[in-house]
């Protein structure tokens, strides 16, 4: 059983751009630990304030999504339809791994862009 394409491509997206996320932040932190120069409080609080935001919101999105596929479930029994518990747990899965995912393409695309 594998998972649906979204969910692939979020999960790949974590797996090969935190790395690099973290690479770039770490060496931000020791040039300016090395050269004396100040730190970038900025981009260290949106480090804290981003995973912070991030665990809340995917807690609420598969949250979100455990209800609806509840709903669904509950619905296909009523009727006498079957339901994919594979397509249940992608959804589920998907909402909650979405918010990382994002947020680690948009650190990669800003860190790449800034200068010095």
């Amino acid at each position: 059983m594998y998972p649906s394409s979204r969910l692939s491509n979020d999960l790949a997206t974590l797996w090969l751009q935190a790395p690099i996320v973290i690479a770039m932040r770490t060496q931000q932190m020791w040039m300016a630990a090395m050269t004396g120069g100040a730190f970038n409080t900025a981009e260290f609080n949106r480090m804290v304030s981003e995973k912070m935001m991030a665990a809340a919101e995917s807690a609420v999105a598969a949250n979100i999504a455990i209800v609806k596929q509840n709903v669904v479930a509950i619905t296909a029994m009523a009727t006498g339809s079957s339901t994919s518990s594979r397509r249940a747990a992608d959804a589920i899965a998907q909402a909650a791994v979405k918010p990382y995912s994002k947020r680690v393409r948009s650190n990669v695309r800003r860190l790449t862009r800034q200068k010095g």
